[in-house]
Formats: structure tokens, sequence, C-alpha cells
């Protein structure tokens, strides 16, 4: 069944037209009904959102707790649709000094919905509970910024719902209104890094984006993304899908490229194995052994697997993520139904809501601190690099900086072209529940040549992106010959562009 109501509408976001309305409203009135009230708890509707829905849902939501959120859209889907991010923070628009940023990206193939649905109600829950005074809530959303872009791939999931979870096949409405795969249409940096990985001098940690790529066809959406992580200091995230219930982790493209199953750890092996125990292990079934699988077996990792073992693949999100930035990306494969029943969906909310929540509280992990100059300023780009882990990350704008870390000691060492090297010894005992803070302070020093410059000499650089302009049309929007901003495409409209044929344009009003 479906809940077709709230008790609350004012306070749970819900519009007439939704159907929100209370079925004793009329015996109260006339005396006939003795309601007992009790601690207030958020109510939350478990029914399929359309795309306009969503957008209002995620509109009202950030309304209702503007004190502690917003709205904001990344950029537009190939069918002019945002992809709009709801953000919660303390502060919310703006990066604070050490305040981690966490991301959860839900919808990426058009149609895997449960993690779009779980999404909004994660959003609508945040909101909910903080005013409710839930400490847990409050102290998530007042220590971490996190960033929930419910669907990546609005244009798929508008072809999936039309068909609805009773006809929809197995992949129709997973790819963009290009046909193109979101998951296998970022740049290949994990072949470039097992080409290069025995030179002891190349670094694996923000490798640039080869110019070649942006001679292919990449995808707006995949363009709004990559833009996306590269403008804020992520630490960690969580890409939702469906087809199997399992967490994989990088590398997702194996090692050989004639293997199709083969393991292939980054060098944070054990901090994205850790990861990927947290969500499973917080999650009703998916770390039991006696739980019903997909035709996959996971029998010996209680849930988790690296991506190339279980099935190999270039191009993906998570690679990227880690090899372009600091950020850690898990994937998250909610079930084997891709496109769940309505009747599922609370069922399905009340397994994965303490996963969730633990994965948002695992961002507090190893380490964190600011890197400084002689004279207090934060030094941007610096490089955090731990002993043992082939793998550094870099300060952001005002020198703060996340590494996560398991429990141990661990030999930590920064540098800065420019200023000295400083080494520290940090021990991280198995009970500490937050990250231990460990500042920096760099003495300038004369600037010698880089050795990396000599070996690998390259045009190829970090900050170089999309040299050729050839996607800032994504970035505006489309403009009818009256000058008005075009209309998003109807439903109909995926079926000829999926399919290779060109769509009916002169059906549109505006083109």
């Amino acid at each position: 069944m479906a809940w077709p109501y709230f008790l609350d509408c004012d306070r749970f976001f819900a519009s007439d037209q939704e159907g929100c309305f209370d079925p004793l409203a009329g015996l109260k009135g006339k005396g006939h009904v003795n309601v007992l009230y009790t601690e207030p708890s958020t109510i939350i509707q478990f029914t399929y959102t359309t795309n306009a829905q969503m957008y209002s849902i995620l509109k009202r939501t950030a309304a209702k707790c503007s004190h502690i959120s917003h709205v904001y859209s990344i950029g537009r889907t190939t069918e002019g649709r945002d992809l709009l991010v709801i953000e919660f923070t303390n502060n919310p628009g703006q990066h604070e000094l050490l305040e981690p940023e966490i991301k959860l990206v839900g919808n990426m193939h058009g149609n895997e919905v449960l993690g779009r649905q779980l999404l909004i109600y994660l959003a609508q829950y945040l909101c909910s509970e903080y005013i409710l005074g839930n400490q847990r809530i409050q102290t998530i959303i007042n220590t971490t910024r996190i960033h929930i872009l419910a669907s990546m791939n609005p244009d798929g999931y508008e072809l999936a719902a039309s068909e609805g979870h009773l006809l929809n096949g197995w992949t129709n409405g997973r790819t963009n209104a290009q046909n193109i795969d979101l998951n296998r249409n970022f740049p290949d940096l994990t072949s470039v890094f097992y080409r290069n990985r025995r030179s002891r001098h190349y670094r694996i940690d923000h490798m640039p984006i080869p110019d070649a790529y942006w001679f292919g066809k990449v995808a707006p959406e995949t363009y709004a993304v990559m833009k996306w992580i590269r403008s804020l200091p992520f630490v960690q995230s969580a890409s939702l899908h469906g087809g199997d219930l399992v967490v994989s982790y990088p590398f997702d493209y194996s090692r050989h490229p004639h293997e199709e199953r083969m393991f292939s750890p980054t060098p944070d092996e054990q901090i994205f194995k850790q990861l990927a125990r947290t969500y499973a292990d917080a999650h009703a079934t998916m770390s039991n052994n006696d739980t019903e699988r997909c035709g996959a077996s996971f029998y010996r990792t209680r849930g988790i697997i690296n991506g190339a073992l279980w099935y190999s693949f270039a191009g993906g999100m998570s690679d990227f993520n880690y090899l372009h930035t600091n950020c850690l990306e898990i994937t998250v494969e909610l079930g084997c139904d891709k496109f769940p029943s309505e009747v599922e969906l609370y069922p399905e909310w009340k397994r994965n809501k303490e996963a969730l929540l633990s994965f948002l509280e695992s961002v507090h992990r190893g380490i964190k601190g600011v890197v400084r100059d002689a004279d207090g300023n934060g030094i941007k780009g610096a490089t955090v690099s731990i002993r043992g882990i082939r793998k550094d990350v870099t300060t952001a704008e005002d020198g703060d900086y996340w590494r996560l870390l398991n429990p141990g000691t661990h030999i930590v060492t920064v540098t800065a072209k420019g200023y000295s090297r400083v080494t520290k010894r940090v021990y991280l005992p198995h009970a500490m529940d937050k990250a231990g803070r460990v500042d920096f302070v760099l003495q300038k020093v004369p600037v010698e040549p880089d050795i990396d410059d000599h070996l690998f000499p390259t045009v190829d650089t970090w900050d170089r992106f999309d040299p050729y302009n050839q996607f800032e049309r994504y970035s505006d929007p489309e403009v009818g010959e009256r000058g008005r901003e075009r209309e998003e495409k109807p439903w109909w409209w995926n079926y000829f562009s999926q399919s290779g044929i060109s769509p009916p344009t002169w059906l549109l009003r505006n083109v």
C-alpha cells in the first residue's frame, strides 16, 4: 500500500494536489474525536515523485529549514532539466574551516530509482528532525556540510517512470537522453594510473584530465558533476544504484585489461573497505550472509567487494573521484529490483536510514587540520602524505585538509612549493570517534626545480579543464526563436532520442 496523506500538511511540505489532507479534520471540528497527542515525529509520504514534484519538495524543504539548508543547481541535462542539489549545514552556502564536505548522489542510471527516493526522504528527514531537536541529526548537520544530488539523470528517470515499475525493463531509462551511460562517461584516469604506477615519482592524486577526452562525447550531466566535484573540497561520497545488494569500492577498472574480474585495489584499500563496511553493517540485511542476493555471491565478504573483482568497467565516477580529487567514493547497490513497487519504499527506507546516517557520521574519521605559513596564513594546495599510502591529499582554499585514516600509527608529511617539509608521527586510538586535529606550520625556503617537471613534461595540468570550451553551451539556457528559455522536453522525447531517431521538434511549442 502507499501512504496517502500527512497529518501535518504545513510541516511536512505536501500540497493539496499531492493528496495532503487530514481525514479526521471534519470530525475534530464537531468534537467527535479525541486525539492523543504524543511526542512529535517526522512523517514522510512514501510515494514516487515526478521530476517536478522532486524539485518542489527539495525547494520547500530548503525554505522550511532555511537556517540550515539551501538548494542550488550544478547544471542542466540534455533536455534542460536542472541538476538540483540540496545542502545541509549550520552555515549554508559557504565552506567553513575544518568542516568536512560529503556528497550523496542518486539516480545516475535513470531506471535505478530507489536511491533517488531515499535521498528525497533523507532531505526531508534531516530538516524535520533538526527542527524537532533530534540531537544526533543536529550534531551531524552542525559539524558537516552535506550535499545531496537526488537525481543525476532526471531525463532517464522520465522514461523509466513513464513505463512504471511493472513494465520497466532492465535497461530502459538507464542512459541519459543522448543514450550515454553516465557511469562510463568520466575520464578514464585509471588506465593512466596503471601505465605509470611503477614509476617512483609519478603522482596519482589530482591526476589531470587528458586533452583527448574532450574530443569524445561528453554528456552535459557528466560535465556538470565534474565541475561540481572540482569546485568543492569533498572528503567522501556515495553513489546509490540498484541491481544487487552490495557496496563496491574502487578501483572499478581491472588492472589487467583482459581480466573482467580481478582484484584491483587502490592505495587506500583498507580505508575503502572500512567505508564500505560502515554502510553494509548498518544496513538491515546487506552484511547478512543469509540474505538472498541477485545471482552474485558475496558470502565471504559480507556485502562488500572491490569493484573490479565484481566486474570491470572504465570511465566510472568513483575511480574519477579518487584519482582526480581528494574524495573517496563508494557505490551502494540497494537491491535486486531497480524499480521496486511503491509498497516497498517504506521498508527500504527503514533498511537504509541507519546506514545513510552512519555513512554521514563516518566522514569524521582520521585526521584534519590547517597548514599555515609562519605568519599564520593558510597555504592552499599543500600536499599531505601518509607513509605507506601512495595517495596524497591537498589543502583547500584556506589551508585546511581532511585525511580519512583507520586507527593506528601514521607518519604524516606536509610539503608545499616554496616551503619547508614538516613530518609528524600521529597515533589514532581505536576508541576515537572523531577526527584528530593535526596542524602544520611551514617555513618559507628558496624554490628548487621539481623533478616531476623533468621526468613527466606535459601540457596536461589539473587546472586544465575543458580547454577548448567544447561544453560552455551547457551552462547557458537554451533559447528559442522568440528569445524565451525553452521549456523542458515532454515525456515522449526520450523514446526518440534514445533509439537514435531524430525527435519531432515541430511538436514543441518553442523551438
